[in-house]
């Protein structure tokens, strides 16, 4: 058995893409972008490779100097659980453990870079506000899927073929630029902008306020919202104002007080976003400089963005180290205040999907009995086989996931429902992934049940996978996988799909990605009241639903599928079962659209959880 603390000290794995997408492009933007943070960190301690798409493509890197001591490898060449995943992606030293995606992976180099250096504050300031910046995945945020996809596809697709037009997905980030800030504690700078304009007001005459917008110019003579994003960079105390501020600008109402404007990406702050953002706005740059310079003038907010991100200190010395030669714009050099008056930004629109509801369930309920649609629920495969937990080693049950003692017998009682009827599906070399799996309930009890499988957890969650890891480790199970990664990064073959509790969305991904891999799968869902529309999914699910209902009253039913638990009244129970039964029976219906034969079951016994559905699916 392998020893963890001595795997610990052995070097991680980083493997990159890489290919020739343009004449002065050779690598691709994420390995760009993940190059450029390691060298912003001075992080040397991964073991990093290109990955070239075949062997007899090695010869394509004889001419070009990469930026970094890289080894460069094939494709074939991979181990097994890296070709499952899209890159980049870290291996840890046992093998078993990868973390893939472009956040995932830049997020871990950071924590990494910080353990290794705890001087470095700059380093671990990149991750924001509760060391959330970028966390989110790209499927429910629409800030982390603009950074960490849309914009890197839109550059590179713009750099193979280039266009006079800018692509919308920088338009929309410039137009990010202009929105008010919002920053933790913003009140308080606010204040002090508010007082600093009324005595610059005071005590400036019209020549000298002439005077003091073209000093504004000068990278010396910054703004307030500059001053303290650097201040902080640099792990120096904001400039003191001195005496406290004087009663009217203590009384001032917040409506009152001027807005904060950008100084980077997520406002007064330099993040992973920043770091993410600059080499894709800087190959965008290069090549509308090439074609259509005056271009640039459309988009000024994002240029005096470009130009201050030069200033942080680091990021000179980071590009020099990866080939990367900024361009200056003296022409757009405005004020960030005369840049934020000419943007108006767009007032943004009541989500939909947050509208209140009125008048209950029954009316949905009944438009769809009208129409031969009620909820109904298949009987279950094996409702009397339970698995006998007091023969299994201790570290196969869920009382050693650090779950409460309450909650161990309905979690068994869960378990009892998913496993058995992925046994009854599972074959000899079949691969079964658990999606959202948490810290392994599912997992480890499949892959040491069913030894001759492979089994993959995958979660986005890096301390629930850790944990999962060890009680796998104690185990001694080799047959088990673990992937930290957002669903879409996992691109490998598998059988079988499992999720217990996938929340909101997270169900109809996972059915998606089954689907699309033409694996059986069984998924209890949950979270019914944080289902809604995203890019990639909508709802109704099924044609049949999408006949009769709008999203608006399908958004009723999910609210209400919400309402089962104990607590609450019998009578009330009994509406969420049946509106979760409905959506699930939509879920079941588009299942079946795409070639599937899918089932909505109970799981026994139903007091095992307030969300006890399973949905049941296989090919056809």
């Amino acid at each position: 058995m392998k020893d963890i603390s001595r795997e610990e000290e052995m070097e991680e794995q980083l493997f990159l893409d890489f290919g020739i997408h343009h004449e002065d492009t050779i690598l691709p933007l994420h390995t760009s972008i993940t190059l450029f943070l390691m060298s912003y960190c001075n992080f040397k301690t991964l073991k990093t490779s290109v990955v070239v798409p075949e062997r007899d493509k090695l010869g394509a890197l004889n001419t070009f100097i990469l930026p970094m001591d890289i080894v460069v490898i094939s494709k074939q060449d991979l181990p097994p659980i890296i070709r499952s995943c899209r890159l980049p992606a870290i291996l840890d030293a046992s093998g078993m453990f990868c973390r893939a995606g472009l956040a995932v992976v830049l997020r871990h180099i950071i924590q990494k870079s910080y353990l290794a250096e705890p001087t470095r504050k700059d380093v671990l300031e990149l991750l924001g506000f509760k060391k959330t910046c970028l966390k989110a995945c790209a499927e429910v945020s629409q800030w982390t899927r603009l950074c960490e996809i849309s914009i890197p596809v839109a550059v590179e697709k713009f750099l193979q073929e280039p266009w006079e037009e800018i692509p919308p997905e920088i338009l929309q980030l410039e137009q990010k630029l202009g929105e008010p800030v919002r920053v933790h504690n913003d009140d308080k700078i606010r204040r002090q902008k508010m007082q600093q304009q009324l005595k610059s007001s005071e005590n400036a005459d019209g020549q000298e306020r002439k005077q003091e917008r073209s000093q504004k110019t000068s990278p010396k003579n910054s703004s307030l919202e500059l001053e303290t994003a650097l201040s902080k960079l640099s792990a120096q105390e904001t400039v003191s104002r001195g005496t406290r501020e004087p009663s009217n600008i203590r009384k001032a109402k917040n409506a009152d007080l001027p807005p904060l404007e950008h100084v980077f990406a997520e406002g007064l702050y330099f993040t992973l976003t920043d770091v993410v953002l600059m080499p894709c706005i800087h190959q965008f740059l290069v090549a509308l400089h090439k074609i259509s310079p005056e271009k640039i003038s459309g988009i000024p907010l994002l240029a005096a963005w470009y130009e201050r991100v030069q200033q942080v200190p680091g990021v000179q010395s980071a590009a020099t180290a990866c080939n990367i030669t900024f361009l200056h714009f003296p022409d757009l050099n405005k004020s960030s205040e005369q840049l934020l008056q000419a943007s108006e930004p767009k007032t943004e629109e009541a989500d939909s999907s947050e509208d209140q509801f009125l008048g209950g369930p029954r009316p949905t309920m009944t438009k769809l009995k009208e129409n031969g649609i009620e909820a109904s629920f298949s009987s279950h495969p094996c409702p009397t086989l339970t698995i006998d937990w007091e023969s299994l080693p201790a570290a196969v049950s869920p009382a050693q996931g650090n779950l409460p003692s309450d909650r161990v017998v309905r979690k068994q009682q869960q378990l009892n429902n998913l496993i058995l009827v992925v046994k009854n599906m599972a074959k000899s070399g079949n691969i079964i992934v658990d999606f959202c799996s948490g810290g392994g309930h599912v997992g480890i009890v499949l892959a040491y049940m069913l030894p001759l499988c492979q089994v993959v957890l995958i979660e986005n969650k890096e301390e629930s996978l850790i944990r999962a890891k060890e009680r796998s480790h104690g185990l001694g199970l080799s047959n088990i996988w673990f992937i930290q990664a957002n669903l879409d990064y996992f691109i490998g073959a598998f059988h079988i799909g499992v999720a217990l509790h996938a929340c909101g969305v997270a169900t109809d991904m996972v059915i998606k990605h089954c689907i699309g891999a033409r694996a059986a799968f069984v998924i209890c869902p949950c979270c019914y009241g944080f289902i809604q529309n995203t890019m990639k999914t909508t709802f109704p699910r099924s044609c049949r639903f999408q006949e009769v209902l709008s999203y608006k009253e399908h958004m009723i039913l999910c609210r209400f599928a919400d309402q089962t638990e104990v607590q609450l009244p019998p009578e009330r129970r009994l509406i969420g079962k049946r509106c979760m039964g409905l959506v699930d029976l939509d879920r079941a219906w588009a299942a079946e659209q795409c070639g599937y034969q899918a089932q909505v079951i109970s799981m026994e016994p139903e007091s095992c959880s307030p969300k006890n559905n399973l949905i049941v699916g296989s090919p056809v």
